[in-house]
């Protein structure tokens, strides 16, 4: 098959991750994968691009000035026509309003990632309630968890188009040992190590993460975050308020964070939603133990047996978690052991990449058919 996937691609993120695993699966099993990708600095420089040179993925970069949405969509048009893709697959909020409907016009079936919602204000409510609406126009609608389906359809999208295909884990480059992680890092051996990982937004919750610490004062703590994001200069404000200055690292963005995990002593997502946080796999690949806060797909990857699962927005239960691991390692590792060992099972790439070409030739074919589970 000719497979187009379309995305205006962030610095890194989960999405982005998906989306590269995706496309090298697929071309690995035969397809004739193309990825085009809306920009709007220099083409060459995106990091994006970086994991899909040499792998026989066909990258393209449209280059988009402000708000040129006519251009971009005439852009898609002029690929779509080159290309006569037997699917375009579109993922993220400009791709999935945007640029979908043009390869509609053209009698190409489309299908959509729904990776997750952040909430917050007015704006992202409004730019959610639109995606929704054109949700419901496309062939087929993949939700990556249990909560997003049941979401899809209180939006109105048709039960019948809607496949829960959750994310698949797949290693693109090989990890760091715990001495080498933290070397990368600049980090001291000596410390009990917390990492974060994730972009600097309030969906996240790395202001819960900063209002646990003052509850876990006993412990001889370091702080590690990881990412970039809108909420910076706020969170290290909110640190130094906190009095935490001086035990939190903040690394901004690391090239391939997935290889410095095991620098970690704990590692923490306090998101206040989720999908399937490609982050987590990348802990549980780690056999890091983990705290997470209990919201969105997080409970279908990581069960008690898994990780110490908490509330959202409850510092004092996060505080608690991390203290357990401190006090007794011991449970914290068999937990750790546990998480790796499903991740292998119940993750692995084959057959994730089974259900997405099942999806494409459905769509495709225009006629109903069940897809593998």
């Amino acid at each position: 098959m000719v497979i187009l996937h379309v995305l205006a691609p962030a610095q890194w993120g989960g999405l982005e991750r998906v989306v590269q695993a995706l496309a090298r699966g697929l071309r690995g099993v035969g397809h004739d994968v193309h990825v085009a990708a809306v920009v709007t600095g220099p083409a060459t420089d995106h990091p994006f691009f970086a994991p899909l040179r040499g792998t026989g993925v066909h990258t393209r970069s449209l280059v988009v000035r402000g708000r040129a949405y006519r251009r971009e969509r005439a852009a898609i048009a002029t690929l779509c026509r080159q290309l006569r893709p037997d699917v375009v697959h579109t993922h993220g909020y400009r791709a999935d309003v945007l640029d979908a409907g043009v390869a509609r016009r053209l009698g190409i079936p489309t299908v959509t990632t729904v990776h997750g919602f952040t909430g917050g204000g007015w704006k992202n409510w409004l730019y959610e309630w639109l995606q929704c609406r054109a949700f419901r126009r496309f062939d087929a609608v993949v939700a990556v968890s249990e909560s997003l389906v049941e979401r899809l359809e209180r939006t109105g999208v048709p039960r019948s188009r809607i496949h829960e295909v959750p994310n698949a884990w797949h290693e693109i480059h090989p990890r760091l040992d715990r001495p080498a992680a933290r070397q990368a890092l600049g980090i001291p051996r000596d410390r009990f190590v917390v990492g974060w990982v994730g972009r600097l937004t309030h969906e996240k919750g790395p202001d819960v993460l900063l209002d646990a610490l003052p509850h876990v004062s006993e412990v001889p703590w370091a702080v590690s975050v990881v990412g970039t994001g809108v909420e910076g200069a706020r969170l290290q404000a909110r640190a130094s308020h906190l009095g935490l200055d001086g035990r939190i690292r903040w690394h901004g963005a690391v090239p391939d964070a997935a290889r410095v995990f095991a620098a970690f002593d704990v590692f923490v997502l306090s998101s206040r939603t989720e999908g399937t946080p490609i982050a987590l796999f990348e802990a549980m690949a780690a056999g890091v133990p983990i705290v997470a806060t209990r919201v969105g797909g997080v409970p279908d990857v990581v069960s008690p047996l898994e990780a110490a699962l908490v509330p959202a927005e409850d510092p004092v239960a996060l505080a608690a978690e991390i203290r357990a691991i401190y006090r007794d390692p011991a449970t914290g590792q068999r937990r750790a052991r546990a998480a790796r060992a499903r991740l292998e099972r119940d993750f692995s790439v084959a057959p994730w990449l089974d259900r997405y070409e099942a999806i494409y030739r459905l769509v495709s074919a225009g006629v109903p058919a069940p897809v593998p589970s």
